[in-house]
């Protein structure tokens, strides 16, 4: 936050003034959780200095570009700032804030790291996929091929527009689906294109990505548990379109595709957004596409 230490003090000088300021700041750092929930800076400032901002403070902060560059940040209380160390700040991307109200700094400095978030969340948002497991309303199967439009309640987790769906189907080797014979007019054979993802004993069919969601005549861009919705379901350009009935059908459970980058998005940008039940589903999720 401040990139030094307090100041020693003047064998002339009590140090009650350097003592008060540090414990102000100290004070500050300790209660900025009460106000700012999880954007307490307990625990994400090198040190407080007296003085004026020098080069010296802008260097010690610029190490954190490597690491966390939201806190590559250093706050100015009632100080001045040289022009030499604003220059280099500039130079190396450290950010400087400045203010005569110790709770104004606070406040620029959420705002920063909030602004960073939002960036981060927008640049991820197509990576982040939430778990979802789906099941099909057959008496609602509007469209069965490119693209898919069904009926579906949601199981479990959340589903949004933007995530892709897969089917998860047990086979033997043969490629049939369990409990079908080879041939004959009960038999279901799981046709499998280049775009299967292949797991030990398992195969999954991608079906595409979800790219719009209604409830009552109404666009939805989530829905949750327990919530009945109609989706659509657009392939994948380039692959070739699966069909309803004859790649999967009204026994075959849909869930989102996650994986290891997805699920660290959504760890790093999007923990708030999933409840404690949605990651007990991406836990599951996980093993089930054997993702370490």
């Amino acid at each position: 936050m401040v990139p030094s230490r307090c100041q020693p003090r003047n064998d002339d000088d009590d140090g009650d003034d350097d003592d008060d300021v540090c414990g102000t700041w100290k004070l500050f750092i300790s209660s900025s959780s009460v106000r700012g929930g999880s954007g307490s800076m307990a625990g994400h400032y090198s040190g407080i200095r007296i003085g004026p901002v020098v080069k010296r403070d802008v260097m010690k902060a610029s190490t954190m570009l490597e690491h966390e560059n939201q806190y590559a940040t250093i706050l100015a209380f009632d100080v001045k700032i040289e022009r030499d160390a604003q220059e280099l700040a500039d130079n190396l991307g450290v950010k400087i804030f400045q203010a005569d109200i110790i709770y104004h700094l606070f406040d620029k400095f959420m705002a920063y790291r909030e602004e960073i978030r939002q960036r981060k969340r927008d640049e991820f948002k197509s990576i982040a996929v939430f778990p979802c497991k789906l099941k099909i309303l057959p008496q609602f199967v509007f469209n069965s091929r490119d693209p898919i439009v069904m009926g579906v309640i949601v199981e479990a987790g959340v589903i949004k527009e933007g995530t892709p769906i897969c089917v998860p189907s047990k086979e033997n080797l043969s490629g049939q689906k369990e409990g079908t014979g080879s041939g004959g007019s009960g038999s279901s054979i799981l046709l499998l294109a280049d775009n299967s993802s292949r797991g030990e004993g398992r195969r999954f069919v991608d079906l595409g990505v979800v790219t719009s969601i209604e409830a009552n005549h109404k666009q939805l861009e989530t829905a949750r548990k327990g919530q009945e919705v109609c989706i659509k379901i657009e392939p994948i350009p380039g692959e070739t379109p699966k069909m309803f009935g004859r790649h999967f059908d009204e026994h075959d459970m849909l869930v989102s595709k996650i994986s290891r980058q997805s699920i660290d998005a959504c760890k790093d940008y999007f923990r708030d957004d999933l409840l404690k039940s949605d990651w007990t589903l991406m836990v599951e999720l996980k093993k089930t596409f054997q993702i370490l």
